[in-house]
């Protein structure tokens, strides 16, 4: 997948192209947020859509590069992204992965593996893939599935859109 290769030159943002669901595609508010490490560089960008704002987070998109310390859960654990949605709606309850699931999906001429988490609390739906980058990509949704339509909907977000000032 040409579009999802690291990026030459240094943004003012993450070091690698973000993947995501275009602000502008979405109906709802978006906030992002970055995971820094203590030497500077950007070990995640995680971004939360809420639902037509106001209505309360609806999807967490996380793009972690390799090495970074959020892909590392133990295993039944959930990814940091789910945390985060959970985090984010005040639902302090236990939830862990019971199983996974790999799932072929076409985006374009692409084939893309997707593994979907089968969690403990039924009402989040996640799937995490790998870009050719190796940055690894979840997405977290409350009350709703994440359907093949979603991946479609998926683009590199210009580093301007994580540029301080």
């Amino acid at each position: 997948m040409s579009f999802l290769r690291r990026r030459s030159a240094k943004p003012a943002g993450p070091d690698f192209d973000v993947l995501a669901v275009d602000p502008g595609d979405w109906p709802g508010d978006l906030g992002a947020g970055l995971l820094p490490a203590p030497d500077g560089t950007c070990q995640g960008v995680f971004l939360r859509y809420d639902l037509f704002g106001g209505r309360g987070t609806a999807m967490i998109i996380g793009n972690l590069p390799e090495g970074s310390p959020a892909r590392e859960v133990a295993e039944g654990e959930v990814p940091f992204e789910v945390a985060q949605l959970l985090q984010a709606l005040g639902n302090d309850e236990k939830v862990t992965v019971d199983g996974v699931e790999d799932v072929p999906v076409m985006q374009g001429d692409n084939l893309l593996i997707v593994r979907r988490l089968k969690l403990s609390e039924s009402r989040i739906s996640c799937v995490q893939f790998d870009r050719s980058d190796g940055v690894l990509v979840t997405i977290a949704a409350w009350d709703r599935p994440i359907t093949d339509d979603l991946y479609a909907l998926l683009k590199p977000l210009p580093a301007e859109l994580f540029q301080q000032g």
